[in-house]
């Protein structure tokens, strides 16, 4: 995939009403600090693009990029955020359930986990939410240059056990390295296909 347009072309809060949208989606979806918009922003080639925080939990709304008038990627709110009061929480909670169950567009869902740890309860809540909306997410496990090499495969198996996701394609990421980005576009080109 080469990306040579991008574009914010949609925000939508938690009241507002979602695009009725022509183009195929893929959604991208974590706990927030996981590291999400820098995986949108390393697809995207572009720095800070999707707006990257020191302060988790920013991202309060679905962003739609409008790349390359082709496809849109998704931004959903990230979960799980300690800070955020609870009304918030269950806010992006709907939000993100609405957006799953009522998408007419969205072909694939990215779910982000921390390499690092092992799965939280709110990882596995959305798991369940993705492959209960009809879904097989894919699993991106992020901030792979934190890691040992040697941990890789002993933590891939543990994010397995704890998302329940004996089937899902896990694919180790890092924004820094750019590792597992070109497994990631192999999918996205994959969808661009079927749509055609």
């Amino acid at each position: 995939m080469i990306i040579k347009n991008v574009d914010l072309e949609i925000v939508c809060g938690p009241t507002s009403k979602l695009p009725a949208t022509t183009l195929p989606e893929v959604a991208f979806a974590g706990r927030s600090n996981v590291g999400k918009s820098s995986l949108i922003n390393a697809l995207m080639n572009r720095k800070s693009y999707a707006r990257t925080s020191s302060q988790p939990g920013k991202t309060q709304t679905i962003n739609f990029y409008n790349i390359n008038k082709e496809i849109y990627f998704v931004d959903l709110p990230g979960y799980g955020y300690a800070k955020a009061s609870k009304t918030e929480v269950e806010k992006w909670g709907v939000m993100i359930e609405r957006y799953l169950n009522t998408s007419k567009m969205l072909r694939c869902v990215f779910l982000l986990v921390d390499i690092r740890h092992d799965p939280g309860k709110n990882d596995k809540i959305m798991y369940d939410w993705v492959t209960s909306s009809g879904f097989t997410p894919v699993i991106v496990a992020t901030k792979l240059d934190k890691i040992n090499r040697s941990q890789i495969n002993k933590q891939i198996a543990a994010i397995r056990k704890g998302l329940g996701a004996d089937d899902a394609v896990i694919i180790p990421f890092s924004a820094t390295g750019k590792q597992g980005r070109e497994e990631i576009y192999e999918i996205i080109d994959k969808v661009l296909e079927d749509t055609v």
